[in-house]
Order: structure tokens, then C-alpha cells, then sequence
């Protein structure tokens, strides 16, 4: 329906006010000159001590003025457990162990930023609680690639989504006397080569896909610090970057806290600290090795650097940890860990990220009437994926599986019947390819084994009610290694196909972290459910939403295509590169592209259904046309037809019309996520700027909002459009 008209605009502005309210802790300078006092009475060793690591997670303290160590702890999943000062081995401890959080993926689908300043919060709570200063957290590059091994951590492909969801995410995070570590400061959109890979983008955009959700880090939720990248940027290593962590970071941005490198990714002493990198970490060798080290020491005696360009850092740093109550511990928070109430805050958002991708025949949630037994079929109904794979983990008390958690959930006296039907095996001395370029992760050995098959498909004939746990997991899907495909490992498919045949209403349960190709999963299966590494209490969360206890809410945040051939990185040849990678599709990352060129994808971005029936009325905006200072307030009401409560996200996607540059067919700008109980009709306010309708304008070298029309679209996803309203800005 198109419908421009006038509406209860105060009203509309008052809840879009209160929904948006969030307490920024923000980075004071209020002990500068407390700062200045102590630096006097620092010996050159003892600041450099403090610029580069004395530990593995860790500075070197000045224990006779009262200056701590500044502690580190990597946390995408939580706060990893604790290792030893000198190598990446367990330091054995007893009392390290941590609550499991869903994956960033996992979070950002469910498109709900309050669900994030509460995941911010509690894994804040338990880094206080573990001493750490600083959390290596959250990782918010763009997803660029569906292969990207550590899509399972990151967000989104879409910048406004990324932004909505990191900012209540440090907030919550810093609330807590912890530093939040964005990472990886900027364009880290690939594992391969990402330890020299030159990345080659045009200006805009830099500014208008890849910047953003860092910009609104350090302006919207003032993060204390940042994570320098591994990989180069127009020639240069990010750590050593001036126009990166200079001109745009500090100048443009005001950004007044620390830069740390990503581990081992300095690779000059007076280009990387006069370029802005403040403290550099990095793996085992001896700590005055490293170029923050004896090195900088020399370089300082020769004249080379000056010890107020010294100066200028340690300042930075003390002024981080006198807002975080280090140096003296006066009234710093205590934090908690590993507690009931924080295993619930990852059931909350792991209930929440579940996507219902299909559901014929209304399969889902189980109908448990007459079922005695259930086949649970497939390796991933027991992985646990809090330990696993290149990176971060956790190591926690507590990881449901999805068996455990049908277990836990399901009426007594059904029998379940549990078969592995797959192995997760992997080739020994290979490596995985994607064209010409070698990829290091795990290849996985495909064939299926004819005893687990066999015993899979008994339990199926032998059960009223199969389940069908399918996917990745975090030894497959990982840091420093990009998938060389998108097809399912270990003979999934095939295995499916076949329980397919014997129960074409199976219901089959994906578990991964980034896309796969499914399409022919996707066409067999009747009910079709995505899950995530969804955290300690992922397995009771899932069940729940398969039985019914939980009506399913998630969207996806990136696109799955069809066919790996038809995502913009792959469409273009222009991944991974060589020692360069262009990104040739520029702008179009994403949605944006399957959009704009009219390619259909197997799921869009935003797409995710309930077992409720929501309608959607008449999209209404607060004015026709606006000046470039306004705000665009619209209301929506949104019905739910069904007998179940539940929740929707509703999509405000925008098209710029007769624009003079390219402009992607549509792009986020607005989202709300509401419960809207059974039979009730609710009113959902959206609104955005003006001015987050601009390009960059590189000639300029600044932002301009276009004037003219246009089209504002609502949907429940960015493919399932349900209403349009147009706008004129003069």
C-alpha cells in the first residue's frame, strides 16, 4: 500500500525517544593532569614496559608508582579461560571456568539491541569478575565473503545493523569498569592472507559499508579502545596506517583511547607507534623483542622518536585505566561469573536467534500427540562448541547440546532414539583450495560410513518423529582459515536425502555460523530450522523453540545465496586476492547486490519466519517532506492473527530515487523488534535522520543528503516488502 499521510506525530517521537535512551560511560580526561604528574616520574624502560606486552594478555606493570599491569582477555564467546604468561598453553587453573555466550552471529540475529547491551553487560560482569581490564571484544567487521571462517563471530553484512547492535553491546560492556576492544580496525573481511593481503577500496565505500559500525563505536558508544588489523590498507599495515587510526579515528572521530595491535601484527617501530598504535601484543617470543620494545628504546637514544611522541601514548594509556578505577581500585565494579542468572542471559539471546527458515505444513512446533519415540539423527545433536577450532574460546561448566536439551525438554516417557549417522573426519596432511589460492583450514573427508548410515535410517523407520542435526561446527568454521566451499561437510547432504526418503517430514535443524549451500535440503525438507553456536544454553533454548515453548524470532543478518558463484565477492573474482584484493563490487555488498542486480537468493538478509501470522497495516509517515535537519517519524500497525504470541522485527529499508550516483535498490535504515501478543493489533513507531540518507560525495570529501524523493519500504525482510510510503526532502 502506498500511503504518505499525517499521524500522531509526538506520540511517535516520545516512544522512539525511549526506546533509544542508553548511558554512555564516556571516556573522561578529567585525570589528565593527575596523568601528567606521573609520566614526570617515569623512566624511559618504565614506559616502554608499559607499550608492548610483558605477557601474553598483558603490559608490564610500574609496581613503585602503583601502575598495574592492564590486563587482557579475548571474549567473543565469552571470557576465554586463563593461559599462561609465556605461551598459548591452559594455565591450569581451577576457578577460570566462564558462561558461553552465543556467537556474534548468533546475536545479531536477533535483531535485538536490547538482547545486546544485555550480552555486553554479562560478559562485562565476568571480565571484572576475572580481573581483566580490557575484553578483546566485540569483532564487527563485515561480512563480506560466505565463506569467511570467522563469519560465526561477526555481525552482520549490513552496516546500520551492525552499528544498532554494537553500540548497547560496548555500552554495556564499559558499564562494568571493562574496556571494550574493537576489533578488527578496519576492512579484516578475510582470514586468507590476512596476515599481509593489501586491501584495495574506493573511498565511499570505505566510508558507507565498512566504517560505519567502527564510527558509531567510537562516537555513539565511546569505546576506551581499538584492535589494529593484521592486514594492509592501500599499501600500508593497518597498525601503521596514519590516515586509519589518524586522520579518521582520532581527528574525524575524536577518539581518545588506546589502539592495540591484533597479535604479532606490528611490523615497524616508528611507522606503527607514530601512526597512532599504542601498545603492541603478539605472540611468543621474547617480550623485549618486539618492536615496542628494545627496539623502541634504541630508537629513542639515536633520537630517532622522541620521548614525548613516547609520552603521548603512555598518557593514553593511564587515562584508560584511570577510567576504569585500575591504577587506585576505588569503587571499581566487582563483576560476577559463571552464574545462574548469566547462563540465563545467554538462554535469552540464544531463544531469540533461532530462524524458522521453513515450515510446510505446519510441522513445526512438534505435535506431541501419540509420538513414543524420536530419532535424533546426526553428529551435531552432541558437538559442543564452546572449545574448538583457531581462536577464542571458553571453557565453561555448562554447554547444552541439542540432545541434552531435548532431553531436558520433552514430555517423559518419549524415547529417543539418537544415531550419529555422520562422522566428522578430516583429511590428514591436505590443504583446502579455492582456485589457485590455498586455503589452511580442515578439509573434511565426505564419504559417509555405511554402519552409521544404517544405523541412522533403523532408528528412523523405528520412530513416530525424526530431527535431523546437520551443519558446522567451530573446529570447521575458524579463525586464520576461510572455507574453501559452501557445500555441507562429512556427507550431510547425502545423509539427509536419505532420512528424507524414509520420513520426507523429518524436521532438519542446520547449526553452523555462516552460510551454506542448503538449496537442495531446502526443496526436499518440509520444516527447516537455523540455529547457531548458540552458547551454554543453546541446546534447551532450541529445543524450546521446536516445541513450541518459544515462538521463533530470528532474521537472518547476512544473505545466503544460492549458489557461491552469485554472492558479490564471487560474482566480481575479486576474493581472495593474492598479495591484493580489490573489492570490486563496492558499495552492493551484500543484499545490496542481490537487489540491485536482481539475483534471488535461497534466504534474503532479514528473513525469518514465526508460528504466528502477522499483517502488517498501513505504513504512515509524520510529514511529507522534510528539510535535511529533520527526522522521519512512521507508524506501523502490526497485527498478530494467530492463537500464539510472539515477536516480529519489522524492516524500514529506503530507495533513493533518480539519484545521481549509484545507489544500492534499497538499504536499512530503521528496525524495531516488538512482542505483539495473540489477536492484538499493535502500533510500531520506526524513525530515522535525514542525514542517514547521504552518500559520501568524494569530490567533497563529505557526506550529502540528496534532495528529492523517496521510497521508504517496510517488510519482514528485505525481499518480503509489505508497504511503501514516499518522501520529498527539499
Amino acid at each position: 500500500m502506498l500511503i504518505s499521510a499525517s499521524c500522531n506525530s509526538e506520540k511517535s517521537k516520545e516512544l522512539v525517544k525511549k526506546e533509544t535512551t542508553l548511558q554512555v560511560p564516556e571516556l573522561s580526561i578529567q585525570f589528565d593532569n593527575k596523568i601528567d604528574s606521573i609520566i614526570a616520574l617515569m623512566t624511559l624502560e618504565e614506559k616502554i614496559g608499559m607499550l608492548h606486552g610483558n605477557s601474553m594478555f598483558a603490559n608490564k606493570a610500574v609496581e613503585r608508582l602503583g601502575i598495574p599491569e592492564l590486563t587482557m582477555a579475548d571474549g567473543p564467546l565469552g571470557v576465554r579461560e586463563e593461559i599462561s604468561r609465556d605461551s598459548w598453553a591452559p594455565a591450569g587453573w581451577e576457578n577460570d571456568f566462564a558462561t558461553y555466550y552465543p556467537a556474534g552471529g548468533g546475536l545479531a540475529a536477533t535483531w535485538n539491541p536490547e538482547l545486546a547491551h544485555l550480552f555486553g553487560n554479562s560478559v562485562g560482569e565476568e571480565a571484572r569478575a576475572r580481573g581483566k581490564d580490557e575484553l578483546l571484544s566485540p569483532a564487527i567487521n563485515i561480512i563480506r565473503t560466505p565463506l569467511g571462517g570467522r563469519t560465526y563471530e561477526y555481525f552482520t553484512e549490513d552496516p546500520f545493523l551492525n552499528a544498532k547492535m554494537v553500540v548497547p553491546f560496548i555500552v554495556g560492556v564499559q558499564q562494568n569498569d571493562v574496556a571494550a576492544c574493537v576489533k578488527h580496525y578496519a576492512v579484516n573481511n578475510q582470514e586468507t592472507n590476512r596476515d599481509y593481503v593489501d586491501v584495495l577500496v574506493d573511498e565511499r565505500t570505505l566510508r558507507e559499508i565498512y566504517l560505519p559500525a567502527f564510527k558509531a563505536a567510537a562516537i555513539d558508544a565511546q569505546a576506551y579502545s581499538f584492535m589494529g588489523a593484521y592486514n594492509k590498507f592501500r599499501g600500508e599495515y593497518l597498525c601503521e596506517n596514519s590516515y586509519m587510526l589518524q586522520d579518521i579515528l582520532r581527528e574525524e572521530w575524536g577518539f581518545q583511547g588506546i589502539v592495540i595491535s591484533d597479535w604479532a601484527a606490528v611490523h615497524d617501530t616508528k611507522k606503527s607507534l607514530e601512526a597512532g598504535t599504542d601498545i603492541e601484543m603478539g605472540t611468543p617470543k621474547p617480550f623485549n623483542e618486539f618492536f615496542f620494545a628494545d627496539p623502541l628504546v634504541q630508537a629513542v637514544e639515536q633520537g630517532e622518536i622522541s620521548e614525548a611522541e613516547i609520552d603521548k601514548h603512555i598518557k593514553r594509556i593511564l587515562r584508560v585505566m584511570f577510567n576504569l578505577k585500575t591504577i587506585d581500585g576505588i569503587g571499581q565494579k566487582k563483576g560476577s561469573i559463571n552464574t545462574e542468572a548469566h547462563f540465563r542471559d545467554a538462554y535469552e539471546i540464544a531463544a531469540e536467534s533461532v530462524v524458522l527458515l521453513k515450515n510446510d505444513s505446519g510441522l513445526l512446533p512438534m505435535k506431541m500427540e501419540g509420538v513414543q519415540r524420536i530419532a535424533v539423527i546426526g553428529n551435531n545433536a552432541t558437538k559442543k562448541n564452546a572449545l574448538g577450532g583457531y581462536g577464542a574460546g571458553v571453557k565453561t561448566k555448562r554447554e547444552v547440546t541439542p540432545l541434552e536439551g531435548l532431553k531436558n525438554r520433552l514430555p517423559e516417557g518419549i524415547e529417543i532414539l539418537y544415531a550419529e549417522g555422520y562422522s566428522e573426519r578430516y583429511a590428514e596432511n591436505e590443504k583446502a583450495k579455492f582456485g589457485d589460492i590455498t586455503l589452511s583450514g580442515p578439509v573434511p573427508i565426505n564419504e559417509l560410513e555405511p554402519e552409521l548410515i544404517e544405523e541412522a535410517l533403523e532408528a528412523v523407520r523405528s520412530s513416530d518423529l525424526t530431527i535431523v542435526f546437520a551443519g558446522s561446527n567451530r573446529d570447521y568454521e575458524t579463525e586464520a582459515s576461510d572455507r574453501a566451499s559452501l557445500d555441507l561437510p562429512f556427507g550431510q547432504e547425502a545423509l539427509i536425502e536419505k532420512v528424507l526418503e524414509i520420513d520426507p517430514n523429518a524436521i532438519v535443524v542446520v547449526i553452523a555460523g555462516g552460510p551454506f549451500d542448503i538449496q537442495h535440503v531446502s526443496e526436499q525438507s518440509n520444516a527447516l530450522v537455523w540455529s547457531w553456536f548458540n552458547g551454554s544454553e543453546g541446546g534447551n533454548a532450541l529445543a524450546d523453540v521446536l516445541l513450541g515453548t518459544v515462538n521463533p524470532s530470528g532474521k537472518l543478518p547476512w544473505t545466503m545465496p544460492k549458489k557461491l558463484k552469485e554472492s558479490p565477492a564471487h560474482a566480481t573474482n575479486s576474493f581472495p586476492g593474492d598479495d591484493s584484493v580489490t573489492y570490486e563490487e563496492g558499495i552492493l555488498v551484500g543484499y545490496r547486490w542481490f537487489d540491485t542486480k536482481k539475483v534471488e537468493p535461497l534466504y534474503e538478509f532479514g528473513y525469518g519466519l514465526s508460528y504466528a501470522d502477522f499483517q502488517y497495516g498501513d505504513l504512515v509517515t509524520d510529514q511529507q517532506e522534510y528539510a535535511e535537519t529533520d527526522t522521519v517519524y512512521v507508524n506501523l500497525d502490526v497485527s498478530n492473527l494467530s492463537n500464539m504470541d510472539g515477536k516480529e522485527t519489522v524492516q524500514l529499508y529506503v530507495s533513493a530515487e533518480n539519484s545521481k550516483v549509484e545507489r544500492a535498490a534499497k538499504e536499512l535504515k530503521a528496525f524495531t523488534k516488538s512482542l505483539i501478543p495473540a489477536g492484538e493489533t499493535i502500533r510500531l513507531p520506526l524513525s530515522f535522520k535525514v542525514k542517514d540518507l547521504a552518500y559520501y560525495n568524494v569530490d567533497k570529501k563529505a557526506w550529502e543528503v540528496e534532495k528529492g524523493t523517496y521510497k521508504l519500504l517496510i517488510g519482514a525482510s528485505s525481499r518480503d516488502i509489505r508497504g511503501e510510503a514516499t518522501i520529498t526532502v527539499n
